[in-house]
C-alpha cells in the first residue's frame, strides 16, 4: 500500500474529530505543572497533548500498554479528565466525549506548542489568517493556553507553563520526541508557523512523498510540515509522536491492545524509524525510535 494511501487512511480518522478538543478542557479545576521543580521555557516544542475520545477506559489500557503510561483521574463537579503520566512526569491528558453520530471521527490528540506569551502568539495567529476556537484560559498551576486553526485548517493549541518546559534532552522512551502537520500547502504553512513561532524553516530534498519542511527554534528541529494526498477528502491536521524503544514491537504491541496500524514501521528521513497508530477509538498517534543520543535535529 502506497504511502499516500496509507496517509488518507489516519487522516480521515482525524478529520473533523480534532476540532471538538477545542470544546473539551474542562475548566473548572486545576491541571498539574508541566515542570517540578521549576525549568527554562522552549518556545515552538511541542510540550503536552490531549486526547478527546468516546472510551477513556480503552484508550488507558492501550497507551499504558504501549507506552507505560499510568492514569490519574481529576474531578471537580460534572468535569471529568484524566492525566497520563510517565513516573512522576505529566504527559498528556485524556477527555471522553460520546459519540455523535452526525460528525466526522469520534478521537483524535491535539498537540500543544509552547509560548511566551498566548496573548501574542493568539494575536499573530488571527493577523496570519488562522482562527480561535477556544479563548485563553488560566490554570493557577499550569498557566495559560487557547486553541487556533492554522489558515489551511490544522488544530492545535499554544500553552504557556508557569513552571517552564520539558528540556531539550533526548525524550525518554514514552515521552513525545516530534510533531508534523499534514498541509494542502506545505510552503504557505510554514510560513505560517514561522510568522506565529518564529521558527527557522529548512527545507530539505524532496522525495516520493513530496516537500518536507523542518520548523526549528533555539538551534533544535521541532516539527516537520508535510503535503497532504492530492486525492480524497483529507484534512490538514498535526500529528504528534512518542519516543518507543522499538517502533516493530511496539506496533506490534498496539495490536495487542485493541489499536491497528496505519502505516507500517519504516526508516524516516531524519533518522531511526517510524510508524502511524490508530488506538481503539481510532485517533492516530506517531511513534519514532531513536537510538542516538541527542535529540531529532539538534546540531552536531
Amino acid at each position: 500500500m502506497s504511502y499516500r494511501t496509507l496517509l488518507l487512511l489516519f487522516a480521515a480518522v482525524l478529520a473533523g474529530a480534532v476540532a471538538r478538543a477545542a470544546s473539551a478542557a474542562p475548566e473548572s479545576f486545576e491541571l498539574p505543572p508541566l515542570m517540578q521543580p521549576q525549568a527554562a521555557e522552549h518556545p515552538g516544542k511541542l510540550v503536552w497533548a490531549e486526547l478527546v475520545t468516546p472510551d477513556r477506559a480503552a484508550a488507558e489500557r492501550f497507551y499504558g500498554g504501549i507506552f507505560g503510561w499510568t492514569f490519574h483521574n481529576i474531578r471537580s463537579g460534572a468535569s471529568d479528565y484524566t492525566v497520563a503520566r510517565l513516573g512522576d512526569v505529566p504527559i498528556a491528558g485524556l477527555v471522553q466525549r460520546p459519540v455523535q453520530s452526525n460528525r466526522g471521527g469520534q478521537a483524535a490528540w491535539l498537540p500543544f506548542l509552547s509560548v511566551s506569551s498566548v496573548q501574542e502568539a493568539g494575536q499573530r495567529v488571527l493577523e496570519h489568517g488562522g482562527k480561535e476556537l477556544k479563548p485563553l484560559r488560566a490554570y493557577r498551576l499550569r498557566g495559560k493556553q487557547a486553541i487556533y486553526t492554522d489558515p489551511q485548517g490544522a488544530v492545535f493549541a499554544v500553552l504557556n507553563s508557569h513552571s517552564g518546559d520539558p528540556p531539550d534532552v533526548l525524550a525518554a522512551p514514552g515521552e513525545w520526541i516530534w510533531g508534523a502537520v499534514v498541509t494542502r500547502d506545505p510552503d504557505s504553512g510554514a510560513a505560517f508557523y514561522q510568522d506565529v513561532f518564529g521558527y527557522e524553516v529548512f527545507a530539505l530534498p524532496s522525495d516520493a512523498r513530496g516537500e518536507h519542511l523542518v520548523l526549528a527554534s533555539e538551534n533544535y528541529a521541532r516539527a516537520s510540515v508535510n503535503p497532504l494526498p492530492e486525492a480524497g477528502d483529507v484534512q490538514p491536521h498535526w500529528l504528534a509522536f512518542v519516543r518507543v524503544t522499538d517502533v516493530a514491537r511496539a506496533a506490534e504491541a498496539a495490536k495487542t491492545f485493541g489499536g491497528r496500524v496505519l502505516v507500517e514501521p519504516h526508516p524516516d528521513r531524519h533518522g531511526g524509524t517510524v510508524a502511524l497508530l490508530a488506538d481503539p477509538a481510532g485517533a492516530a498517534i506517531g511513534i519514532m525510535d531513536w537510538t542516538q543520543t541527542t535529540p531529532p535535529g539538534e546540531p552536531k
